[in-house]
């Protein structure tokens, strides 16, 4: 059997095994426009996906959801994880599992229940007394009023932090100064008109005596802060925030050329180390596309140019389908196809960065180099002419010398470095591009 054979065999064997082992996916809803509305009495047993300029959810999801809107509301219920992105969240229901969400104002209000951790950032999150939490809650944003509970732990980094809840386990954060920000106008006056009230929270951090802390307080701030007794149990401690960092050492001339030393040697040494593995492995292949650099040098060039453009082509059609067969399929409610064609979606997609990422690194090099060596040693009618490994090992030499001469670091032609670097490798690709289409029976037209 050809390698070539066995190759396509593995591959598809790799295919199949992927498909045989991944979860079945269910199927979704999807919706879209100004408003979408779930009523109350509504029920939707598969995941939600909608797209709008407001989103209210009076009824019943059994399922995840994914929600990007201007304006979202959850009023209903929520059997599985919301995602929720949007100018206004806000949350007066029951989300089951966990709620991640992204906003300019995030709300819970006080019959909000959330079965898991609530994870976000935004401009301003309010957290209502009468709401739970059941898990963690993770927050990064400009202001948090936290007044509901949470059963576990806080971890949240903020200008201005107000908690009068109960947390079940321990807090820690890094909040802004107490002592900057006084005279500043409320966050408020900058965030947009929202159908809840933004809360006023002083800069810092704030305990309120109604709130109770089960575990460790841990809070970063510059001076030593006070809290009203009894409301901790555990231990509290302040980090210092981090200093100002010095600013970055000059690099001098000498430090400049020794790390251009070493990055040409480095560039050397695996360029010449995968083209022997590459010569040893494929070494039909790799004669045939020097030969077909040398004999079609410009149009090699030229053709490298639409190689280098389908690539990325290639890469907007294959998530085009990715998108339009899942969506198409799960409108039909064929969630298992609808699945697979996500997966199988990535994979390509993962595959062809990958394989372009190490063709243009390595094999177009390795492909010039070849090309350029052979041509130095006929020239200098070297009897070395004729091994592949000395002409790879020469040619990669002197191209990368070349090019790490055009970019040294004390001359101003770094740019150039980088021109030659790239002609390089569309050398390199438009030759794979010719060898493949006369593999394939098509005569390439002139380029």
């Amino acid at each position: 059997m050809s390698k070539t054979h066995k190759v396509t065999s593995i591959f598809i064997m790799l295919v199949l095994l992927t498909l045989t082992i991944a979860t079945p996916a269910r199927a979704f809803d999807g919706r879209s426009g100004d408003k979408v509305t779930l009523n109350s009495g509504d029920i939707v047993n598969d995941d939600l996906y909608v797209g709008a300029n407001e989103f209210v959810l009076d009824g019943t999801v059994n399922g995840d959801v994914f929600a990007g809107a201007q304006m979202i509301t959850i009023n209903g219920t929520i059997n599985g994880d919301l995602l929720a992105m949007g100018q206004t969240v806000i949350i007066n229901g029951t989300v089951t599992g966990s709620v991640r969400m992204a906003g300019s104002v995030l709300f819970f209000g006080e019959k909000a229940k959330v079965g898991g951790d609530i994870v976000g950032g935004g401009a301003s999150l309010e957290v209502r007394k009468g709401s739970v939490t059941e898990r963690d809650l993770v927050f990064g944003g400009g202001q948090i009023l936290l007044a509901g509970d949470v059963m576990r732990n806080v971890t949240v980094g903020t200008g201005s932090l107000q908690i009068s809840g109960n947390i079940g386990g321990n807090v820690k954060a890094g909040v802004g100064d107490a002592n900057q920000g006084q005279a500043g106008p409320p966050p408020s006056m900058f965030l947009p008109r929202s159908t809840v009230g933004v809360p006023l929270v002083r800069p810092g951090l704030t305990i309120d005596p109604s709130a109770k802390i089960a575990g460790n307080l841990e809070y970063t701030q510059a001076r030593d802060l006070t809290f009203p007794a009894g409301v901790i149990a555990g231990k509290i401690t302040r980090t210092e925030p981090p200093a100002n960092p010095q600013p970055a050492m000059q690099e001098t001339a000498g430090y400049k050329v020794g790390a251009w030393t070493l990055e040409l040697i480095r560039s050397m040494v695996t360029l010449v180390l995968i083209g022997l593995f590459l010569l040893w492995l494929f070494p039909a292949f790799f004669k045939s596309l020097s030969e077909k650099l040398k004999s079609k040098t410009w149009p090699s060039l030229g053709w490298g140019v639409i190689a280098y453009a389908a690539f990325f082509f290639a890469l907007l059609l294959i998530l085009f389908v990715m998108i339009v067969g899942a969506i198409l399929f799960g409108i039909l409610t064929l969630g298992g196809l609808s699945g697979t064609i996500i997966w199988l979606g990535i994979l390509a997609l993962f595959a062809f960065v990958v394989a372009f990422a190490l063709v243009t690194s390595f094999v177009a090099k390795v492909v010039f180099g070849m090309t350029i060596g052979k041509w130095i040693l006929v020239s200098a009618n070297s009897p070395l002419a004729e091994n592949r490994f000395w002409s790879m090992a020469i040619g990669v030499f002197v191209t990368t010398f070349v090019i790490a001469l055009l970019s040294f670091p004390l001359i101003p032609t770094g740019f150039l470095g980088g021109l030659l670097n790239f002609a390089v490798t569309l050398f390199g690709l438009g030759a794979m591009w010719l060898w493949g289409r006369e593999a394939l029976g098509k005569k390439p037209v002139a380029a």
